[in-house]
């Protein structure tokens, strides 16, 4: 950074990427097990390379076809994370003031914003995708380098997009519904081709995979062997005009996004600080707040909290979201349920997550843990409270499998629900008992240091328990 021009876009860019690459810092021990995972990756690649150094392949339309689903997957889950770096950027940064009060052009702070946020979900999906396509394309391919050209313009077209739309909900709806109703979309669109193939599976007498069928309704349809459909496929295998072409309109996009968003970029940041409501007469007098029981107060404190925690709303919703489709199962053929043992496994493991994503709230999360410590109660009974508060607040949706599993057996639904309530409970209780203050806003980010053993456990108790669960509903 030392040799580029301060306030310059290369310079504000690179900041950007810095800032990035530091927002997902890992511990020591996370960094070495990260670069053993990619060199192995890496090796794996290599291996790939060399099988494949002396084979000849000539694309034609059904790779095209192939190229293009992989777009449109990689493209699905980019425009997410670009959504959530977007709110990120506007509402959490910080840095905004210092950008919009220096000598700086407003359109070069928001390229340097728009190209952090496609570097961001450049770099993600490179550490998936380089380490196994760089040694196959040097090694005898090169026409697969066309990939990186297909990566980079679905990274700035998703960028432009994550932040139009974050401006738009922003615009439309005030910052502070935006924030939830952008993490909802963003839930929503990173599972939209999973529900896409999955409903498609729903209206098919075969039994194939959803990805099968949506791959042969697009074959069917056409799409992929020849005009713009079939640009993403040539690019990826190296054609000129192609490359040329998306990159050409990525580029394009980009730019017309960072001089057209530039002033509703600067409305949004400021209306970010602004209170999004008018001051209300409160109803009902103070007392409506208070609770006589200790759990009472802490389950009203922790479902107030949730309800004002986008982060939160969306992890709850992806978790509702990939669920809809094991429930379509569920209810399929006429209402029969061929699968109540992988229901009830599904349940407890999805349950045993939730929980323990709301026990870790309650209890490292808590934004007054000085004023805990010095209250007249127990810690084992507030520890307690917290952890019937976080298992009642999952309740809702582990509740959803069981009752698809009673159509079929009543026992094994009661069943499903002990095992379901009894994961929770193992989990719960493991975050409680080990909780180390963390501010809330490091959620996302809460595997770190001794997190990661203790994330482990949970996973391999919830698994454990889903199997008893399982076994026991198919032998019932």
């Amino acid at each position: 950074m030392r040799r580029l021009p301060p306030g310059s876009l290369a310079w504000l860019t690179l900041h950007e990427l810095r800032g990035n690459l530091r927002a997902a810092g890992r511990s020591k021990l996370g960094q070495i097990i990260l670069a053993l995972v990619l060199l192995g990756y890496t090796g794996l690649g290599v291996g790939l390379g060399l099988l494949l150094a002396d084979e000849h392949w000539q694309a034609g339309p059904l790779a095209w076809l192939i190229a293009l689903i992989a777009a449109i997957l990689l493209f699905t889950f980019m425009t997410t994370q670009a959504l959530l770096a977007s709110q990120r950027t506007l509402y959490e940064a910080g840095d905004l003031d210092l950008l919009f009060s220096a000598p700086l052009d407003p359109r070069t702070v928001v390229s340097a914003k728009l190209l952090g946020i496609a570097g961001g979900v450049m770099l993600t999906f490179s550490i998936f995708l380089l380490p196994i396509l760089l040694p196959v394309a040097l090694l005898g391919h090169p026409e697969l380098l066309g990939a990186l050209a297909l990566l980079v313009a679905l990274a700035l077209t998703a960028a432009c997009v994550g932040l139009g739309v974050t401006l738009l909900l922003a615009r439309t709806v005030g910052p502070r519904a935006a924030r939830t109703l952008g993490q909802i979309l963003a839930a929503l669109t990173g599972a939209s081709v999973f529900l896409a193939s999955q409903l498609l599976n729903q209206h098919d007498d075969r039994r194939e995979s959803g990805t099968v069928l949506l791959f042969d309704a697009l074959r069917n349809a056409g799409y992929g062997k020849s005009g713009l459909s079939s640009l993403p496929g040539r690019a990826a295998f190296g054609e000129p005009l192609a490359m040329a072409l998306l990159l050409g309109a990525a580029l394009a996009l980009f730019a017309l996004a960072g001089w057209g968003m530039r002033h509703a970029f600067l409305r949004s940041y400021r209306a970010g600080g602004a209170r999004p409501a008018a001051k209300r007469a409160a109803k009902g007098g103070i007392t409506r707040h208070f609770h006589r029981s200790l759990f009472a107060a802490i389950f009203a404190k922790e479902l107030r909290l949730l309800l004002r925690d986008p982060a939160l709303i969306f992890q709850v919703l992806l978790r509702i979201v990939y669920l809809a489709p094991i429930l379509l199962v569920a209810f399929r053929d006429s209402g029969s349920l061929p699968m109540a043992p992988t229901l009830a496994f599904t349940s407890v493991v999805i349950a045993g997550q939730l929980v323990s994503s709301l026990a870790w709230l309650a209890a490292s999360g808590e934004d007054a843990p000085d004023l805990l410590k010095v209250a007249p109660v127990e810690k084992d009974d507030l520890d307690l409270a917290k952890l019937l508060a976080a298992m009642a607040l999952a309740a809702p949706l582990g509740m959803l499998l069981p009752v698809a599993i009673a159509i079929e057996t009543i026992p094994g639904a009661l069943i499903t629900l002990l095992f379901t309530a009894g994961a929770g409970g193992a989990v719960g209780y493991l975050e409680v008992a080990h909780a180390q203050p963390a501010p809330r806003s490091t959620f996302q980010r809460r595997q770190k240091g001794g997190g990661i053993v203790r994330n482990l456990v949970e996973f391999v108790i919830a698994l454990l328990l889903g199997l008893a669960a399982g076994v026991i509903v198919y032998f019932l």
